[in-house]
């Protein structure tokens, strides 16, 4: 699934209506339906919810208003739209309301003189349908009496365009909306939210559901500004396909049907040998779980051979745990880590192996930097880094910027990738993937809230699935052998890494369903894992 820009959905905009003909208010209107419609699907999920008579009182700037609310009073929504085109959506939505016979409220965050002419156009046919677009008053009681009432508010305050931080009226606005008890619809993106990098500038709507027009944003996903989305749906406003299929999208969102389509057939007449030989590199005394989590979700993503390599002063514990994978010791030194004398028998057991993944609770000391770096430097083939792996690059990261010809991906979190020198002081996240990933010629897997894989051309993906249950110690150990596992069958980095992620989180939202977020482990994360694949396989 792509993902456009501000500026592509702009100039398809302008396209579709000064040179294919198409009228921008029937876009407009579209749009707006698209949110009426969300409005009733949100609505039906309350339709039995029984509704009392609730009654309060608002006190504002001396004055008191009460407002009662009955069960057969008709449905209230409350609009808030901005000057601009965004707004003239709002507008439109409290329109087809009005005519449907709700009780609708819009209100104008902005000066009235700053009116684009199709919302214009909108606030016309509202006042034909006997309606109003008031002039937003922040702390008027009446006004703050019908939020109080509504069953649904709308923003339209701001859409794609926004990129300075939040003022004014518009502050109120949307604070208003976020203490409000009744859902929210965003038009377009939540406003407050900058669509290409999910920043959140000053502060945000925070929405029950986004519609959003033709194609989803990066914003949507990433960043706090990721956070706001809330259910997201993408509405097709009819700009002709010939205008989205000529964009060039550096941004994909992974989905299910993109995974399927990647991952590779298993030949009936295949053995071991054919579905990869993998060899994880990690552990050390305090972290014996993490190389084992690793290679349990290897083998459970469909890896044919597993090596496990670990210190020996751990070896026994490695030993028991490990069933179908096949660990091996290699010389430690006192603090149970790594030795230098380790690097030629893991290198002599890594030979012939289709990829690796290092890192994995291998713990820090000059043993374990020197085994690395020279890994780094001998293996030819895909390469994941993780972890202790990723630390042991700290101040080297020359020895990376030398495998620019050889497959290397890297997963850090951010505290991770900031001692590789990454900065995300600037620009979001996306921006700070994408400049780390060029500027080293690998592939970087920023882990998160959204995923994000940079690849080296500048192309990013976002993952769109997972949740807090797996902020857990060992989920990024699983994910690096579910990575591992998919690079051993053969898949190219690019898509391996992106469906790698991509399942990581499924099997961690069908853990929080069937489990709750609170009680989910890393272990449950691999138990869900045969599931998912077998469903990806199904036609």
């Amino acid at each position: 699934m792509r993902a456009a820009t501000a500026e592509q959905m702009r100039r398809m905009d302008q396209i579709a209506i000064h040179e294919r003909g198409i009228p921008s208010t029937l876009l407009m209107e579209r749009a707006a339906s698209g949110i009426v419609d969300a409005i009733h699907d949100r609505m039906e999920e309350t339709k039995h919810t029984f509704r009392p008579t609730v009654s309060g009182s608002v006190i504002s700037g001396g004055q008191t208003v009460t407002w009662t609310k009955r069960p057969e009073d008709p449905r209230q929504a409350v609009i808030f739209s901005g000057p601009g085109n965004n707004g003239g959506d709002g507008v439109a939505v409290a329109w087809l309301l009005k005519r449907e016979g709700w009780s609708v409220r819009a209100f104008l965050v902005g000066k009235r003189e700053k009116m684009t002419e199709d919302t214009r156009e909108m606030e016309r046919r509202l006042v034909e349908a006997h309606g109003a677009l008031e002039q937003f008053i922040p702390g008027d009681p009446d006004q703050l009496a019908s939020v109080a009432m509504a069953d649904v508010l709308v923003d339209a305050i701001f859409g794609i365009g926004l990129n300075s931080d939040i003022r004014g009226d518009a502050l109120h606005a949307i604070a208003l909306m976020n203490r409000s008890a009744a859902p929210t619809v965003s038009a377009d993106i939540p406003s407050g939210v900058e669509t290409d990098t999910g920043r959140v500038l000053g502060m945000a709507v925070q929405a029950d559901r986004t519609v959003t027009f033709t194609l989803p944003k990066a914003g949507h996903f990433v960043g706090k500004g990721g956070l706001c989305t809330g259910k997201l749906i993408v509405h097709d406003i009819g700009i002709p396909q010939d205008l989205i299929d000529g964009e060039e999208y550096a941004v994909t969102v992974i989905d299910r049907a993109l995974v399927r389509s990647w991952l590779p057939e298993r030949p009936a007449d295949g053995h071991k040998g054919d579905f990869g030989k993998v060899y994880v590199l990690g552990g050390s005394v305090g972290y014996t779980g993490a190389p084992i989590l690793a290679s349990k979700a290897a083998v459970r993503s469909g890896a044919g051979l597993v090596f496990v390599g670990v210190p020996s002063s751990i070896y026994l514990i490695a030993a028991v745990k490990s069933d179908e994978a096949m660990p091996h010791p290699a010389p430690a030194g006192e603090d149970g880590t790594l030795a230098e004398e380790a690097l030629v028998p893991i290198l002599t057991k890594m030979a012939g192996c289709d990829a690796a993944l290092v890192g994995p609770g291998l713990g820090r000391s000059p043993g374990v930097d020197t085994v690395v770096r020279n890994i780094m430097a001998t293996v030819d083939y895909p390469l994941i880094l993780d972890a202790d792996g990723i630390n042991a690059l700290s101040g080297h990261i020359d020895v990376l910027d030398a495998r620019r010809d050889c497959p290397t991906i890297l997963t850090p979190h951010d505290g991770e990738f900031a001692r590789l020198g990454g900065s995300l002081s600037h620009g979001g996240r996306i921006l700070a993937a994408k400049e780390f990933a060029l500027t080293h010629g690998c592939l970087l897997v920023l882990k998160g809230h959204c995923t994000i894989i940079a690849l080296p051309d500048g192309e990013i993906f976002l993952n769109p699935t997972g949740n807090s249950g797996m902020a857990k110690g060992g989920s990024g150990d699983v994910l690096g052998g579910i990575l591992l596992s998919l690079l051993g069958q053969g898949m190219h980095p690019v898509k391996a890494a992106a469906a790698a992620v991509w399942i990581h989180g499924t099997a961690g939202d069908r853990c929080a369903r069937q489990l709750g977020e609170r009680g989910m482990t890393p272990s449950d994360l691999i138990e869900a894992l045969p599931e998912i694949l077998k469903e990806l396989e199904k036609v």
